[in-house]
């Protein structure tokens, strides 16, 4: 018990329908292999015990080779279990295909993630407006990710609502998600990215609509706008950054990002005026 109290805020610990289903799977693949790994870890005990040297009951067969009944058990038990993983795990790897849409009531929303040195944008085009190092989520609604890099190959990870991806530059993966718990979470890189890799983590809120309007309606109040000049300055690194909003995103950001087209201010080397400076630490 000591060592599961630990567990809390990760994978066993599922806040959302996918990672609920990634935990079942991950406790039967446990138990399925207890069936072997537990009667051997006992029976060395036993062998240990009634073989003993003060024990005259015990047989000593010094030329003793070959066993066809223990032949089987060796074999059969193990292939068994290893047919019936691979069916578990088969069964599950699509029906949880990243992929796949989450059948649900409430209406899908779209964000839009590119993973930064070393920091994570979120963008959502259909609100038209972008968080750093804050996933915003209304609950019980099934969420499309699109995800990509701007710089190197990192990866993308929320244990409490399951499903990790890579994000790859010039690339686009995809991901589907369901919170079913309102609260505070967290999510992070799980591949090495350079000196900022440790702080690499974002805050995910997840809120009920009303508050998740509420959000975006004060986002828009923000002094941010992630323009070409917003962008290129959000595009050095940088390393513990605190979450912070923009009111505004430049249409097709996203898209120019995986493209390359957007990855320097511009060809002449001029940075496109920004409405209003909006240094990373900004709230």
């Amino acid at each position: 018990m000591l060592l599961l109290a630990g567990c809390s805020g990760g994978v066993l610990d599922p806040k959302g329908q996918i990672a609920a289903e990634e935990s079942e799977i991950l406790l039967n693949s446990v138990g399925t292999m207890l069936i072997i790994v537990a009667p051997t870890l006992l029976a060395t005990l036993g062998f240990a015990w009634w073989f003993r040297a003060s024990n005259r009951k015990a047989r000593y067969l010094p030329y003793w080779v070959f066993s066809g009944r223990l032949e089987l058990v060796n074999w059969g038990y193990p292939l068994l279990i290893i047919l019936f993983l691979g069916g578990l795990i088969w069964i599950g790897s699509h029906r949880l295909d990243p992929f796949r849409p989450i059948a649900a009531a409430g209406k899908q929303l779209e964000v839009q993630v590119v993973s930064l040195d070393w920091k994570w944008l979120f963008i959502y085009p259909e609100q038209a407006v972008a968080s750093v190092n804050e996933l915003v989520l209304p609950v019980e609604a099934p969420v499309h990710f699109s995800i990509t890099s701007a710089t190197v190959m990192n990866s993308f990870f929320v244990p409490q609502l399951g499903g990790m991806i890579a994000a790859m530059p010039r690339m686009t993966t995809q991901l589907h998600l369901k919170a079913d718990h309102i609260g505070d979470l967290w999510g992070l890189s799980t591949q090495f990215s350079g000196d900022g890799f440790a702080g690499m983590r974002f805050d995910v809120r997840v809120k009920s609509n009303e508050d998740f309007e509420r959000w975006v309606e004060n986002a828009r109040k923000s002094a941010c706008d992630l323009d070409r000049a917003g962008y290129a300055a959000l595009l050095r690194p940088s390393q513990d950054v605190r979450p912070f909003v923009y009111r505004s995103v430049v249409p097709a950001l996203f898209v120019k990002i995986v493209t390359g087209k957007f990855s320097t201010p511009n060809s002449t080397g001029e940075q496109e005026p920004s409405t209003v400076a909006c240094p990373e630490t900004a709230q």
